[in-house]
């Protein structure tokens, strides 16, 4: 069954808060081969609050959208500053877009990511495709 197009500018509220650590930027950072970050995040590091958040919305049993066929097609960030350590961030997921091409679902997924108290860190986009039946 396709994904329904009313879905679009359904948003899902913030979850808990994402207390950013020095030591995971370290890990994050290492992980990319950069070894040299410790006062900011690369700007990837929003993937680390952005995908459980994104997860909830497709997740959700009223979306339909099947996971076991699930493809992440694209992923951007726009950043306001860069996350530091000693930020708490949290993440408010809309969905942007929903299509139905050549036999694929096509969800489209704008996030904000904000502190606890309400500042703008980023925006993230992010397209996710599944394949159905029909």
């Amino acid at each position: 069954m396709p994904l329904d197009p009313a879905l679009a500018g359904r948003v899902y509220p913030a979850g808990e808060p994402y207390l950013v650590s020095r030591e995971k930027i370290r890990e994050f950072a290492g992980a990319l081969g950069d070894s040299s970050r410790v006062h900011q995040a690369p700007p990837t590091f929003a993937v680390v609050v952005t995908l459980p958040a994104e997860l909830r919305v497709v997740a959700d049993p009223e979306l339909h959208f099947d996971l076991t066929r699930l493809l992440h097609r694209e992923q951007r960030f726009e950043h306001r500053r860069a996350i530091e350590p000693g930020d708490e961030l949290t993440v408010t997921v809309t969905i942007a877009a929903v299509d139905h091409v050549g036999g694929m679902d096509v969800l489209a997924l704008m996030s904000e990511v904000r502190t606890t108290e309400g500042e703008l860190v980023c925006t993230g986009a992010s397209t996710l495709i599944a394949r159905t039946d029909g």
